[in-house]
């Protein structure tokens, strides 16, 4: 909740549910990111939040962007970033994504498969292109599964194959899982890249880059490393394990840059108890996991909550989301407790949640208008 977040919601109190974002705070976390990690390039995860006013502030900034489809690359044009500051950054793309981005002047592409190389060695002649390994998720609030990524012997095969295409083999990418509270999960995945980087080495191919991916964390209700503590791990990791002959290295935040910028004001709808003596009272909210809370799949990710009753005595909840659907409940598990004076018609607000909420939001699921935004 920054100062100008509280300004706003005190001063306007705009209609409920809806984002309010500091794009002020985007800009001191992107400062703050390169602070911690001076020699890495960063490359905004464009999927976090894809509003116009953070890519424009962010190209003013000189930062460059990851897209994760053709759509995102033509945002990232019209917040005037240029093409080359583009990287293609999924490994699922059609035909026409990966042509019409090449036509935009986009020249960098990522894969981590046979059929996608050909795809992009076919549609983007001479591009550049990265292969994205698969990497332990462990300490991730939100890992990424096996969806993306490719074993450390494909990866090798796949990017002298890439050479021989004619395009450019230009690095290794990985991705340690989003909300990621260990340091470790870098410096793991580091040593098993500078592996593959050996091994292609041997094999005549000369990598120039490591993405080191995203995953960098924020705070919700439990504290986690501070991006310094990342910035140490990662370059001690690098130094011990490519000496003074450290590659580009790409970085992809999304979260980290704009999680904490945002807060969402909602409307508590009902306050209720499934028993007369139930001591867990319901409560719910006019949005839920379809109004764009969706990485409370699994209460993954806990979200903090400030009401107008903080401080006084509290008891346990359950929160819930107000469509008919009963998969609509964020919290029952992870023992939530608000305060006892909580009421229908009171305003409460969801701390750090300016990422991945505004583009998860259903478009009219039950009839609900999807999640206004206000940036600031």
């Amino acid at each position: 909740m920054t100062p100008k977040i509280a300004e706003y919601l005190r001063d306007h109190a705009p209609a409920t549910p809806c984002l309010v974002l500091d794009v002020d705070r985007v800009e001191q976390n992107y400062r703050r990111l390169k602070a911690a990690l001076p020699l890495a390039r960063v490359y905004y995860a464009v999927k976090a939040n894809p509003a116009a006013p953070i890519l424009q502030r962010l190209t003013g900034l000189g930062s460059s962007f990851d897209a994760a489809s053709f759509e995102e690359i033509e945002a990232c044009l019209a917040a005037g970033a240029q093409p080359g500051a583009i990287s293609y950054g999924n490994t699922v793309k059609k035909v026409s994504a990966i042509r019409a981005a090449h036509e935009a002047g986009v020249t960098m592409f990522a894969f981590d498969s046979e059929a996608e190389l050909l795809k992009i060695a076919r549609n983007a002649p001479g591009a550049r292109v990265y292969c994205r390994i698969l990497v332990k998720n462990e300490g991730a609030e939100w890992p990424l599964s096996r969806k993306f990524g490719c074993e450390l012997d494909m990866a090798r095969d796949l990017m002298v194959q890439a050479g021989e295409l004619g395009l450019d083999p230009y690095g290794i990418s990985f991705h340690v899982g989003s909300q990621q509270t260990s340091t470790a999960a870098y410096e793991g995945a580091i040593a098993r890249v500078a592996m593959l980087f050996t091994d292609l080495k041997e094999a005549g191919v000369k990598l120039r880059m490591v993405n080191l991916g995203g995953g960098y964390p924020v705070r919700y209700r439990a504290e986690v490393p501070g991006i310094d503590d990342f910035g140490t791990a990662i370059m001690g990791a690098m130094t011990q394990h490519f000496g003074n002959d450290l590659p580009e290295m790409l970085i992809e935040p999304g979260r980290f840059m704009v999680g904490d910028a945002g807060v969402v004001s909602s409307e508590v709808v009902l306050v209720s108890r499934k028993g007369k003596d139930d001591p867990v009272r319901w409560v719910y909210l006019d949005i839920g996991r379809f109004g764009g809370l969706a990485e409370t799949e699994g209460e993954a990710i806990k979200y903090a909550f400030r009401t107008p009753h903080d401080g006084g005595a509290d008891g346990p909840v359950t929160i819930a989301g107000p469509t008919c659907d009963s998969t609509d409940t964020l919290y029952e598990k992870s023992n939530y407790r608000l305060p006892m004076a909580l009421d229908c018609g009171d305003r409460v607000e969801l701390l750090s949640t300016g990422a991945y909420v505004t583009t998860y939001a259903a478009q009219g699921f039950n009839g609900f208008r999807p999640l206004a935004e206000h940036y600031i």
